[in-house]
C-alpha cells in the first residue's frame, strides 16, 4: 500500500508540474514575438534565447539566483528585442513631431547662365538689323536664409498624441517582457535545482541499493538466502544506476538551458549558490491579488495604452477634412554677378489648404481607424478576463502545492519507517528481500514527489508574482532569495 499511495502521489505531482509549466508556456508564448517579427523567427522562443556576453572562464562560475536574473534582464533575447521596440515606438514619435515642427536652413548659391531667347518664344526679325537671341553669360550670386512651417494641422496632431501614446504602450510592453524575462530565469533556475536534488537523491538510492545487493550476494554464497534474492537485488541496483545516468544527463541539459536564458558566455560552467528550500509565503487575499494586477501589470496598462492610442488615431483620420494653415519666408541677399552689387531680397507665404472633394480616402482611413479601435477594445477586454484567470489559477496552484508539499514530506517519513522495518525483517529472516526492494522504490519515489513539490510551489509563487505583475521587484523575496 505504502508503494502505491507513493506512486499515486508521485503522479500527483508530475501533473501538478506539467499544469504549472504549461501555464509558464502559455503565458510566455501569448506575449511574446510582435505582430511584425520576420516569419523565419516565428517559431523560436526569444525568451529562451540570449545574447552571450563575456569570455568562458576554465573555472565553474557560481551563480546565485539573483545574479541569474540580473544578466538575464541585460542579455536574455526577449528583453533586448522589446528594448528595442521601444526605442521604434520612440522614433515613429519624433517623426511625427516633425511634422508640427518648423523647418530653418541655409541656402547660399553661386550660378552663371546663358539663355537663348528662341527657346523661350522670343524672336524679333527687322530685315537688314541682325538681333541675336542669345542672352549672357550671366552670374547670379544668392544666399538666404529660409524657413517654413505648418501652423495648423489637426490631424498630424491627433497623429503625434497617438505615436505618443504607442510610445507609452511600447515601454510598458518592455516591462511586461522583463516580468516574463523574469519568469523563465526563475523556472530555469528552479529546475537545474530539482535536477540537482533528484542526482543527489538518485546517487544516495544507488548507494543503498548497493548495499542491498552485496549483503544478499554474501548471505547467497554462504547459502543463507535464495539466488532469487541475489538477482533482484542485482536488478535493483541496476535499475537505480538507469536512473541515476538519465537523470545526470537531464541535469546537464537543463543548466545548457539556463545558460541560454541568461547569456553566460558559450561553455561556461556553472554552480548555483541558492537552494531555494521550500518557505511559506505571507498570505494575500485574491482581491487584493486581483486590484493589484489591474493596477501594477504592464501588459494590462500596455493594452490600455493601445485602446487610447487607437482613439486619436480614429480622431486623427476625421480631422483629414479639417483646413491646414502653413506659412514660408526666406530672407538674404542676391546680386550679379556677385555679392558686390548685392540688395537684400525675401520672400513671404501664407498657405490656407481647403480640403473640399478628397475622394473615399478619408471615409477608408476612419473606417481602418475604427476597426483598429475596436480591436484594441476586444483585446483589453479579453486580457481583463484572462488576468483574472491567471491570477486566481496561481492561487489554486499555489495552495495545491503547499498542500502537496505538507504530503510529501510526511510520505518521506513513512517510506523511511518502511524500508527500516522491511531491512529488519530480511536481516532476521522472516521475509525475502522482496520487501527491501519494494520500500527502496517507495522511497525513491517519495523522494522524487518531495523535490517536484518543493519546485511546483516556489515555481507557483514566481507565477503569482507574475500574474499580479511584481515579478521583477519581488520574486527575490517571495523566494526567500535575498
Amino acid at each position: 500500500m505504502a508503494r502505491d499511495r507513493s506512486v499515486f502521489d508521485l503522479i500527483s505531482f508530475v501533473g501538478l508540474t506539467a499544469v504549472l509549466l504549461l501555464c509558464v508556456q502559455q503565458r510566455i508564448a501569448a506575449q511574446t514575438s510582435p505582430p511584425s517579427a520576420p516569419a523565419p523567427m516565428a517559431s523560436q522562443n526569444p525568451f529562451l534565447g540570449s545574447v552571450p556576453s563575456g569570455q568562458a572562464a576554465s573555472t565553474p562560475l557560481p551563480l546565485s539566483l539573483k545574479d541569474a536574473l540580473s544578466r538575464a534582464l541585460n542579455y536574455n533575447l526577449g528583453a533586448i528585442e522589446a528594448n528595442e521596440d521601444t526605442r521604434a515606438a520612440h522614433a515613429v514619435r519624433l517623426r511625427n513631431l516633425n511634422t508640427l515642427l518648423p523647418n530653418l536652413s541655409a541656402r547660399v548659391t553661386s550660378t552663371v547662365e546663358e539663355i537663348n531667347l528662341r527657346t523661350l518664344g522670343f524672336f524679333i526679325s527687322i530685315p537688314g538689323v541682325n538681333i541675336s537671341t542669345i542672352v549672357g553669360p550671366f552670374g547670379v550670386a544668392d544666399a538666404r536664409a529660409v524657413f517654413s512651417e505648418e501652423v495648423f494641422n489637426w490631424a498630424d496632431l491627433k497623429n503625434l498624441k497617438a505615436s505618443t501614446g504607442a510610445e507609452k504602450a511600447s515601454q510598458y510592453a518592455y516591462k511586461n517582457d522583463r516580468e516574463l524575462v523574469v519568469l523563465t530565469t526563475v523556472d530555469s533556475y528552479l529546475l537545474v535545482i530539482a535536477d540537482a536534488a533528484t542526482v543527489d537523491s538518485t546517487r544516495a538510492q544507488v548507494d543503498t541499493a548497493q548495499a542491498l545487493f552485496q549483503k544478499t550476494s554474501d548471505q547467497h554464497e554462504a547459502g543463507v538466502v535464495a539466488s532469487i534474492d541475489a538477482l533482484r537485488s542485482q536488478v535493483e541496483l541496476q535499475t537505480q544506476q538507469q536512473r541515476l545516468i538519465a537523470s545526470e544527463n537531464q541535469l546537464a541539459i537543463d543548466k545548457l538551458t539556463l545558460a541560454r536564458v541568461i547569456g553566460l558566455p558559450n561553455g561556461q560552467g556553472f554552480q548555483l549558490v541558492d537552494s531555494v528550500p521550500y518557505a511559506p509565503l505571507a498570505e494575500m487575499r485574491l482581491d487584493q491579488a486581483l486590484h493589484q494586477a489591474y493596477a501594477a501589470r504592464a501588459d494590462y496598462l500596455s493594452a490600455e495604452e493601445q485602446v487610447r492610442s487607437a482613439e486619436l488615431a480614429m480622431e486623427s483620420a476625421g480631422a483629414e477634412n479639417y483646413p491646414t494653415l502653413s506659412v514660408y519666408t526666406d530672407f538674404g541677399d542676391a546680386g550679379s554677378p556677385n555679392f558686390g552689387t548685392s540688395h537684400e531680397v525675401f520672400t513671404f507665404q501664407a498657405a490656407l489648404n481647403i480640403p473640399i472633394f478628397q475622394g473615399t480616402r478619408v471615409r477608408a482611413d476612419k473606417l481602418q481607424a475604427n476597426s483598429s479601435l475596436r480591436q484594441r477594445q476586444a483585446e483589453l477586454e479579453d486580457l481583463r478576463g484572462r488576468i483574472d484567470d491567471q491570477v486566481r489559477t496561481a492561487f489554486l496552484n499555489l495552495k495545491s502545492s503547499s498542500d502537496l508539499v505538507a504530503v510529501a514530506k510526511s510520505n518521506i517519513d513513512l517510506a523511511n519507517q518502511t524500508l527500516k522495518q522491511a531491512q529488519d525483517r530480511f536481516l532476521s529472516g522472516v521475509a525475502d528481500n522482496l520487501e527491501v526492494v519494494q520500500a527502496q522504490e517507495s522511497v525513491a519515489s517519495s523522494q522524487q514527489s518531495y523535490i517536484a513539490s518543493v519546485y511546483s510551489y516556489n515555481l507557483a509563487k514566481v507565477s503569482l508574482a507574475e500574474a499580479v505583475g511584481i515579478a521583477e521587484q519581488s520574486a527575490l523575496q517571495y523566494l526567500g532569495a535575498y
